[in-house]
C-alpha cells in the first residue's frame, strides 16, 4: 500500500471549509508536503519544547526519543532519534500534518486536519491541533535530529 501512496500525482489538501477553520493550503508531492505551510522554515527550538509538551502535541506520549524525563516516554510509535536522517524535511512534515494519507490505520492524530469525526475529542473537534507555525517548528527540530 505505501508503494502506491508514493506514485501519487500532486493532490490538493483540503477544502474551502478547512481553510476558514485555521488549516494552511499544502499541496502533497509524492510522500512529502515540499513548501513550508508558513513559507519560512520553523524554530527548532521552539520545535524541541513544543515536541516536548504533553498537552499541546502529545508527542511524547505515544513516542521515544531525545527528550527530557525519559521515563515518561511513550512506546507505541517509532522513535524519533535519527528521524531527521531517515526521512526528508517533506516527509516529515507530511507525517507530522496528516500521517493517514500515509498510512490510514494509524493511530498517530493529523495535526494540522480539520475533523468533525465524533471520535475525536470535543475539543479538538472542527480545529487543527498544532497552527502552521507550529508544525514547520516541529518539522525543524526533528529534520536535524540526525543521530
Amino acid at each position: 500500500m505505501l508503494a502506491a501512496m508514493l506514485i501519487l500525482p500532486t493532490l490538493p489538501a483540503f477544502g474551502q471549509e478547512s481553510a476558514r477553520r485555521g488549516v494552511v493550503p499544502y499541496e502533497v508531492e509524492g510522500d512529502g508536503i515540499v513548501r513550508p505551510l508558513t513559507g519560512a522554515p520553523g524554530d527548532p527550538n521552539r520545535g524541541a519544547a513544543l515536541a516536548a509538551d504533553r498537552q499541546k502535541s502529545l508527542c511524547v506520549l505515544c513516542h521515544p526519543g531525545p527528550f527530557p524525563d525519559q521515563h515518561l516516554h511513550g512506546t507505541l510509535a517509532p522513535d524519533l532519534a535519527g528521524v531527521g536522517k531517515r526521512l526528508t524535511e517533506a516527509q516529515i512534515r507530511l507525517r507530522v500534518v496528516d500521517n493517514k494519507r500515509l498510512n490510514p490505520e494509524t493511530i498517530m492524530p493529523a495535526f494540522h486536519r480539520v475533523t468533525d469525526d465524533p471520535t475525536v475529542a470535543a475539543a479538538w473537534r472542527g480545529r487543527p491541533i498544532l497552527g502552521a507555525g507550529e508544525v514547520e517548528d516541529i518539522v525543524a527540530w526533528l529534520s536535524t535530529l540526525k543521530e
